[in-house]
């Protein structure tokens, strides 16, 4: 009996050491899957607090639709680009201070590039049978993919824009057509060229082969892009766009000179030029080249070359500059968006070698309707082919 009993204790003994051994082990294993589920939440909230903080630029990477294969892009630009932020702390009187602005506050430190080159365009506005306001513009220049940038910003006009990627980077060889190289594109409404907004302002920059402009005086600096920039968020008239730009220096982007061509919806128009650092302000009446219409029109022109009197024929483009302008006169200005995209067409250039060895050719034809704030764009000399978009599609 006594055996048996000390048996029966050792077997307790051992039970008890086992349930010892397995509750420790319990305990343990429920402290382990404790930490690794208060590591999960820690990486889901670090991730869900990224994704919420990078919320408008994953939501404007995921908008970037490809329309061709030439090719031209789409993008909606979600959220704030800052550039009330970019005026508030003095804008950039160079491309280098641009792209610094736009690394740290929209590319959150990623390297990028922004700059013009040899740009041989054309411009001009019209008015539709209907009455619409209407500006056509050619974009010449070599092989370039582009997009349509579409932003609304929240203390500003809502507007479409056409933006050459090859300014961003972009290329043959880099296109956004995943999320990694997609996120350079998050710079473009940093780059527009062209474009119209919600209260019916379209821009338009040209090149001038000049001497670059350079004011020098106490306000504020900007450069090409972020003058059409501003002009398209916070414009509705020409007299406001020309009041906007008297109060600020221009620097022109990638050491180069450019002119403006600015129209609204109800019909007026301008070209703004930067002579000797001063600038020159030109409407119709002003203009007295060949092939420009009799005074009293509201429509007008522009290429590569001044219109200022006495510089007027400084520059490249008067061939365009006559189809274009004779185009107009033959009818008083009056033409239907399919009209005026055959204008474009007419003076559009072929494949060429241009001054730096590259062929070059138009890469887009846009008609914008200043009325219905819409744009019909043919990409590549593709006029069979149009895209047909609207600023609130």
């Amino acid at each position: 009996m006594l055996s048996t009993r000390g048996d029966d204790m050792e077997e307790r003994g051992d039970d008890m050491e086992e349930q010892a051994k397995s509750s420790k082990s319990g305990r343990a294993r429920k402290i382990v899957v404790r930490v690794l589920i208060a590591l999960v939440a820690l990486v889901v909230l670090a991730v869900a607090g990224i994704a919420f903080m990078f919320r408008n630029e994953i939501a404007t990477v995921a908008s970037i639709k490809k329309v061709n294969d030439y090719p031209f892009y789409t993008m909606t630009y979600e959220g704030d680009y800052g550039i009330d932020e970019f005026i508030a702390q003095g804008g950039a009187s160079s491309d280098a201070e641009l792209i610094g602005f736009v690394v740290q506050h929209l590319m959150k430190g990623l390297p990028i590039t922004i700059e013009l080159p040899d740009l041989a365009c054309s411009t001009f506005n019209a008015t539709t049978t209907e009455g619409d306001a209407i500006f056509g513009r050619n974009f010449d220049l070599s092989y370039s993919p582009s997009m349509l940038v579409r932003t609304d910003p929240a203390d500003g006009y809502a507007s479409i824009s056409m933006v050459n990627l090859g300014f961003l980077g972009y290329g043959e060889d880099k296109l956004p057509d995943s999320p990694t190289s997609s996120i350079t594109a998050l710079a473009a409404p940093y780059a527009p060229l062209d474009g119209v907004n919600e209260a019916g302002l379209a821009v338009g920059v040209l090149l001038i082969d000049t001497d670059p402009t350079n004011q020098q005086t106490d306000r504020v600096d900007i450069t090409t892009t972020t003058a059409i920039r501003l002009m398209l968020d916070k414009c509705a008239t020409v007299d406001e766009a020309l009041d906007l730009l008297e109060q600020y220096d221009m620097h022109s982007s990638a050491n180069s000179c450019y002119h403006f061509q600015i129209a609204d919806a109800s019909g007026d128009a301008v070209v703004v030029e930067y002579v000797d650092n001063e600038m020159s302000v030109l409407d119709p009446d002003d203009v007295t080249t060949a092939g420009q219409p009799a005074a009293g029109t509201t429509y007008m022109a522009a290429t590569n070359f001044l219109l200022t009197p006495g510089e007027y024929d400084f520059g490249t483009g008067q061939d365009r500059y006559q189809i274009v302008t004779e185009g107009l006169g033959a009818t008083d200005g009056v033409l239907s968006e399919n009209e005026a995209m055959s204008l474009l067409a007419a003076c559009s250039q072929e494949p060429h070698i241009n001054s730096r060895g590259e062929e070059s050719q138009t890469q887009w034809s846009v008609v914008y309707n200043l009325d219905k704030q819409s744009a019909t764009i043919a990409i590549g000399r593709d006029y069979e082919n149009v895209y047909e978009v609207s600023l609130r599609e």
